[in-house]
């Protein structure tokens, strides 16, 4: 099968990298060309010098870029992949993008005869090193069902959750609940150090029972080590809130945690944290 990847960050360059050991004829395109050559020279595949020449003749399309107006480019933009894209060929959007986007892009790609996904991930990067992402799709039960098998080369979960846009609004609801559980956990250890406990013995009980959460399993160690250079980036958890408040904004939805932790993260890259790990909030209260 020949697939086109378009987004080599680090979440798509091991996708990628996935496809591409599983057999599956790849074509990579990303913005900065050294990170497509750095791909090339660890898997087996081609690059291509626009997401169009990328998506030529290939079966599935994959994209996994920073924002709605990244992934407006790549698709509809002038070399993007509408230029070039089979009829019935899929185009499956990893990207966590609103769900207004994902509408508009299946819009545009049934009119050429192409089937679409809206399919966001969680799990970060070391989900997708691992093969081990949660991938949640909006689109036709069609689409779904052949692209399925393709995913799951490196997720252990994926699931369709009704029509474009289910994806990206499943997404949102991930984000909400995940800040709200990294305050709690944040605050959490400090009341631990505070208190004079051993912190990761505290977690390993607690971690047994009721509190548990993938958050307090992969984060409560290097929290209390002080140690954010790794994980999702604070400035794409903004991103993403953002992308939740609005939501909310038009559906009537009552987010005031949400909105608080967002402010909280603001606190953060104002000290300068804006690549850290969003198990960073620590670092505010910390500081405070």
């Amino acid at each position: 099968m020949k697939v086109a990847f378009i987004g080599l960050g680090v979440m798509g360059y091991p996708m990628a990298g996935h496809l591409a050991n599983a057999g599956l004829d790849v074509c990579v395109y990303n913005r900065t060309r050294e990170k497509a050559q750095n791909w090339l020279d660890q898997f087996t595949g081609s690059s291509a010098d626009t997401p169009a020449t990328a998506a030529m003749d290939a079966e599935l399309v994959f994209t996994c870029v920073g924002n709605d107006e990244d992934l407006r480019e790549v698709v509809i933009g002038t070399n993007g992949i509408i230029h070039s894209i089979c009829p019935d060929s899929i185009l499956v959007d990893h990207t966590t993008a609103s769900a207004q986007i994902a509408q508009e892009i299946g819009s545009i790609l049934q009119a050429k005869g192409a089937g679409f996904l809206d399919a966001p991930v969680s799990g970060g990067q070391q989900g997708a090193e691992n093969g081990l992402l949660t991938i949640m799709c909006g689109g036709e039960q069609t689409c779904f069902d052949r692209v399925q098998p393709v995913m799951n080369h490196y997720a252990r979960q994926t699931s369709l959750m009704g029509a474009w846009g289910a994806g990206q609004l499943t997404k949102m609801v991930n984000q909400i609940c995940i800040a709200g559980l990294i305050q709690s956990l944040a605050e959490g250890v400090q009341f631990a150090q505070k208190s004079g406990l051993d912190v990761e013995q505290v977690f390993d009980v607690i971690g047994k029972g009721a509190a548990q959460s993938w958050q307090m399993d992969n984060r409560h160690k290097t929290m209390n080590q002080d140690q954010y250079d790794h994980g999702f980036a604070v400035d794409w958890m903004r991103k993403d809130l953002n992308i939740c408040l609005q939501e909310a904004r038009k559906n009537g939805a009552h987010l005031p945690v949400a909105a608080l932790v967002d402010q909280f993260y603001s606190e953060v890259q104002k000290m300068g944290g804006g690549r850290w790990d969003t198990s960073s909030l620590l670092k505010r209260l910390v500081s405070s």
